[in-house]
C-alpha cells in the first residue's frame, strides 16, 4: 500500500478513514477538497486544480480522498495500488451528511478548507447523493470488481466494515 484512492459516494466517511489510514500508515494525506478549494470555499481554476493533481499521483506514495473530477479521478484510480471504496446505503450517506453540517456549525469538517462554507457545500452534498448514486455507484461498484485482479481493493459496505478495516490496519 503507497498509493491509495478513497473514494465513494458524498458524507460516506472518505475524509475521517483517509486522516486515519495516514496516521497509522505515516503515507501522506492529500484531501482533494483543499486542493480544489481554497479557505473559504472558492474553487481553485480548473487549469491549476488538474496540475496539483497531476503532480501528486507522481508522488511514491500518497492517500488522496474524494472526487475532484471525473478525469482526474479515474486518472487516480489508474495510478493507485490501493482502492478502497466507501460503498455505504443512501440512507446512511444522506445521515452522515446531516451530521456533518450539524457538527460543521462548531468545528471545520474534516478535509474541508477551513472557513468553507458549511450550509453551501451540504446543500451542494444532498444535490450530490442521488446522482452520485444514480450515475456513478454502478460504474465505481463494476469498477472495483475489475480491478480486484491487478489492485489491492476494498470495498467498504458498512460502519462495521470500515472500523474492521481501520482495526486490522493498526494491528499491522
Amino acid at each position: 500500500m503507497k498509493k491509495v484512492a478513497i473514494f465513494g459516494n458524498t458524507g460516506g466517511g472518505k475524509s475521517t478513514l483517509a486522516k486515519q489510514l495516514a496516521e497509522a500508515t505515516g503515507i501522506p494525506l492529500h484531501p482533494l477538497d483543499k486542493i480544489k478549494y481554497l479557505p473559504g470555499g472558492e474553487e481553485v481554476p480548473h487549469t491549476e486544480y488538474l496540475t496539483t493533481h497531476a503532480e501528486l499521483l507522481q508522488q511514491e506514495q500518497w492517500i488522496i480522498d474524494g472526487f475532484g473530477c471525473v478525469p482526474s479521478a479515474w486518472e487516480r484510480f489508474a495510478a493507485a495500488d490501493t482502492l478502497i471504496y466507501l460503498d455505504l446505503p443512501l440512507f446512511t450517506h444522506g445521515m452522515w451528511v446531516t451530521k456533518r453540517l450539524l457538527k460543521g456549525l462548531f468545528v471545520n469538517p474534516e478535509g474541508w478548507p477551513e472557513n468553507s462554507p458549511i450550509l453551501k457545500g451540504t446543500l451542494n452534498s444532498y444535490r450530490v447523493l442521488w446522482l452520485c448514486h444514480s450515475k456513478l455507484t454502478p460504474r465505481y461498484r463494476q469498477f472495483v470488481t475489475e480491478a480486484e485482479i491487478s489492485k489491492q481493493v476494498h470495498h467498504l459496505r458498512s460502519p462495521d466494515a470500515i472500523r474492521a478495516f481501520l482495526d486490522d490496519i493498526q494491528s499491522q
